[in-house]
């Protein structure tokens, strides 16, 4: 193929595109290989006109003669503001074949998060986190194509697909190596910016190869081109002046040779010269002029399709260019007769029930640049109406509403709102955003403008809280919020505010609120916030404010869940400070209902947040009632994981389980969990507290398994080390840090995060003993450097363990003090903390304390003993200990 000559029916464009034909017929060949055979995907890339679409239209062609499934969609400029249109135009071939009961039993778990997304479902009252949509929609379609293997998936002009299907791509694409299927996109360099283009970005890199970028035609290919079009006469002259037009560019060549053809211009030298004319009205502004040529009607249907964009049919472009189907079907015949317009392929269609689709985006895209300015805006509110009118919903009339010119229209605004709230349903609050922002340019009636300023806050809590925090102080300083709204609408900005990092500043806006109201309900509910907010501020809680919290918590009997909040809140505050644990469990269990969570404050319910539940359950964790807490979590994990919550909640839920396993002394569960809440912590982003709660977790966990050097390799590979967090994390964030630097050797290092995190402590007034161990740490650490200080340590743990009073606090306080002792002094300090931690639920301190009384006592049996329980624990560094002891016979 000297002149890079496709194969026979073959599109034009496919000159010299061998080696991208190769590259997917072995991609096809490696799919069809075995149905365990790792997916595939391919990047091609080139401007406008080099053959994309034509290359992808090729890969359908042999995927199908190779027996593959084949399901295809297209990105259109025009619709990019549309949330999951092409996700949806890609998956209609499988989603046509399901009844909607098949569907719902075949997607299981994901039919209500993917369902909505994809408009099979009808959407949830409340917003969809657009994470937990982009998981639903990964695992929907991976079910989806386990049953169409071969699979191959084509996505054309990729550049213009809507930003949350280029997030589902983006998340689909890392998945692919466990998944047989192919995925193609095609897509123009440029063209694109902010999230979208990341996610672009991340596709390619996802691929594991070279992006395969389109190069414009050699003058070869053009003059075998031409020679082909116009017959073998066409002289070399006239053939290179084809190339030079055109730029090597396929589209405008086979343009180009259509207009030779059609005005009987001879391909030789002597007429060479007429090209560039002809070119200029192949296209842009030319091909504009072809259009006016056709007529005024079959301009007007032009610009009515062109407008439409999609599921373009004679009826719906007759309505909107306002002529009779006569008039329609005579103009749809003009503009294919001029390669303008075309029908649709069956099998390749984007659009179900499309009737006519633009032969090339480049010439919908001239099209609809061609309109008046003000027609263009006339004809979009026009096909707003249309939309509206044949049931579509807001959120598809949305498209055209937001560039309708404001004129305080009361309706629009209305509208607008309506589709921002069918956005937030399926999981798209960016597109929500963009129709509110819309709604307020209008602008809203004064006595609702503070609403749409408040409902554009709680769009963009999740995407952008510096904005939210913006729009609702915006919102707040205006009139029209009162009662609830108001009060919903503060406890909204102090949520924007901790999100944002401005914690201190999130307290003061709801403290000033609570202020602002009479003692009551609602009071109590924003002082109940309040109080969550500086619980977990970790770093400046002041004794006072425990004494407040303390005094309204005494007030309250679990009647409603905002007195069931204060009474979390106030038990969590005691647990960090080390008080009584059975008044802390007698407070807990008054939050409960039967001992369940009462309606209204499950883990999915949105008012009080995961926090106020990962404080309950902590605060069981660290008053060694652990079996409620592992009950807690495991139910958080079933909750999330049913839902298709794979983002932040899923993450919590999996650290603090693994917190709870870690106290049993399930070290090798409790490793597990918390190695996949960090791989769910690192899509969410690192330096936030759930990063922090699942790096600290395994940090402490491998700590306890005695592999300080993997601990380390965790810790530097996850960024473990200051600055910390102004949240509090547990376990606590310095005394792990302490603990692992001692570990690993660099003990100075190490006393110093210690005495930093007693500095912490002194300032709380009060810690608990087992949550911030670093007293007994400490008090290791200087034995041999500061004895005196040593024992002051380990006499102040004792104390505070004592008035804290778990069996768990007692006995690891009493390790402490038996390992700075020498004689029947430590041998009995060992035996105490023995029969403590035996009757305490945390194993892997049993196992530590039975070990140490062994090697004290010279007791095989003890040791023997200890090994069993280290054995189950996991704890492959008190194993080694046992066995050492046991085998020299080393007794201290």
């Amino acid at each position: 193929m000297t002149e890079g000559r496709p194969p026979a029916a073959a599109s034009a464009p496919l000159w010299e595109r061998d080696a991208e034909i190769a590259t997917v017929a072995r991609a096809i060949d490696e799919l069809r290989a075995d149905e365990s055979s790792a997916g595939g995907l391919l990047v091609f890339r080139g401007e406008a006109g080099l053959g994309k679409t034509a290359l992808l239209t090729e890969t359908r062609r042999m995927a199908e003669r190779s027996g593959c499934t084949v399901w295809y969609t297209r990105g259109a400029e025009t619709l990019r503001s549309v949330p999951f249109n092409v996700v949806r135009q890609l998956l209609q071939p499988a989603l046509l074949s399901l009844l909607p009961e098949e569907a719902r039993e075949y997607l299981g778990d994901w039919y209500d998060i993917a369902g909505p997304a994809l408009g099979i479902a009808e959407p949830q009252e409340e917003s969809a986190d657009p994470q937990y949509v982009c998981d639903g929609l990964v695992a929907a379609v991976r079910r989806l194509a386990r049953r169409e293997w071969p699979l191959v998936l084509l996505i054309d002009d990729a550049h213009w697909a809507d930003q949350e299907t280029l997030r589902w791509l983006a998340a689909f694409a890392e998945r692919l190596h466990d998944l047989s299927v192919l995925v193609v996109v095609a897509r123009r360099p440029g063209d694109v910016s902010g999230e979208s283009a990341r996610h672009l970005d991340a596709i390619a890199a996802a691929a594991g190869r070279p992006v395969n970028n389109l190069r414009a035609l050699t003058p070869d290919a053009a003059a075998g081109l031409t020679r082909a079009t116009l017959g073998r006469h066409a002289d070399d002259a006239f053939c290179r002046e084809v190339w030079a037009v055109t730029a090597g560019n396929p589209y405008d060549a086979v343009e180009l040779l259509a207009k030779v053809q059609e005005s009987e211009l001879a391909p030789v030298e002597a007429r060479a010269g007429e090209l560039r004319a002809l070119n200029r009205a192949a296209r842009g502004g030319g091909l504009v002029d072809r259009i006016r040529e056709l007529g005024f009607q079959a301009t007007q249907f032009a610009w009515a399709a062109a407008v439409l964009g999609t599921g373009i049919t004679l009826e719906s472009v007759a309505r909107l260019a306002t002529m009779d189907d006569d008039t329609a079907r005579h103009c749809a015949g003009l503009l294919r007769t001029a390669r303008i317009l075309t029908t649709p392929d069956p099998a390749a269609t984007e659009h179900r029930g499309a009737e006519l689709e633009f032969v090339h985006p480049l010439i919908a895209s001239a099209v609809y640049n061609s309109i008046p300015p003000g027609v263009c805006t006339a004809m979009h509110g026009v096909a707003a109406e249309i939309v509206t009118e044949l049931g579509r919903g807001a959120a598809e009339a949305a498209r055209h509403l937001l560039v309708v010119h404001p004129e305080a229209d009361e309706r629009l605004v209305e509208r607008l709102r309506e589709a921002a709230r069918e956005h937030l349903a399926v999981g798209a609050p960016d597109a929500a955003r963009v129709c509110l922002e819309r709604a307020l340019e209008e602008p809203p009636r004064p006595d609702i403008h503070a609403h749409v300023l408040y409902e554009l806050g709680c769009a963009t809590l999740l995407t952008a809280p510096a904005v939210t925090v913006c729009h609702l102080r915006n919102a707040l300083g205006m009139r029209g919020l009162d009662g609830r709204d108001r009060v919903d609408a503060v406890i909204r900005l102090s949520q924007a505010l901790l999100h944002n990092d401005q914690l201190e500043e999130a307290v003061r806006t709801i403290e000033a609120e609570a202020a602002r109201h009479e003692p009551g309900p609602v009071r109590m509910r924003l002082q109940a916030f309040q109080y969550m907010w500086e619980g977990i501020h970790g770093e400046t809680v002041a004794p006072v404010r425990s004494r407040s919290l303390a005094e309204l918590a005494a007030t309250c009997a679990g009647r409603d869940n905002t007195e069931r909040a204060l009474l979390v809140l106030r038990g969590f505050d005691a647990m960090t400070h080390g008080e009584s644990a059975a008044e802390i469990v007698e407070l807990c269990d008054r939050a409960l209902v039967n001992g369940r969570l009462a309606p209204g404050l499950g883990w999915t319910d949105r008012e009080w947040g995961i926090e106020l539940l990962m404080m309950l359950g902590s605060a069981y964790v660290y008053t060694d009632r652990l079996d409620r807490a592992e009950s807690l979590f495991s139910e958080a994990l079933r909750v999330y994981t049913g839902a298709g919550w794979h983002g932040g909640h899923l993450s919590l839920a999996n650290a603090y389980l693994g917190l709870a396993y870690r106290r049993q002394g399930r070290l090798r569960d409790a490793e597990a969990n918390l190695r996949e809440a960090l791989v769910l912590a690192e899509r969410v982003g690192r330096r936030l507290p759930l990063h922090w709660s699942a790096t600290c977790g395994l940090v402490d966990t491998l700590l306890a398994r005695g592999r300080a050097k993997e601990a380390w390799s965790v810790a530097e590979q996850y960024g473990f080390a200051p600055p910390y967090p102004s949240t509090i994390v547990l376990p606590d964030v310095r005394s792990v840090r302490g603990r692992l630097l001692l570990a690993v050797g660099r003990t100075e290092e190490g006393v110093n995060e210690l005495e930093a995190a007693e500095k912490t402590a002194v300032s709380r007034g009060g810690h608990n003993p087992v949550l911030a161990p670093w007293s007994v740490d400490l008090a290791r650490a200087l034995a041999g450097q500061d004895p005196a200080r040593s024992k002051r340590l380990a006499a102040d743990a004792r104390r505070q363990a004592e008035r804290f009073g778990t069996d768990t606090a007692i006995g690891e306080a009493l390790r402490c003090a038996a390992a700075l002792e020498t004689g029947s002094r430590a041998l009995q300090l060992a035996g105490r903390a023995v029969t403590y931690l035996e009757a305490s639920p945390s194993q892997y301190e049993h196992a530590a304390a039975r070990i140490e009384y062994g090697i004290l006592a010279r007791s095989a049996a003890d040791l023997n003993r200890g090994l069993d329980l280290a054995r189950s624990c996991g704890a492959d560094g008190l194993v080694a200990q046992a066995r050492e002891a046991l085998a020299t016979g080393r007794m201290l």
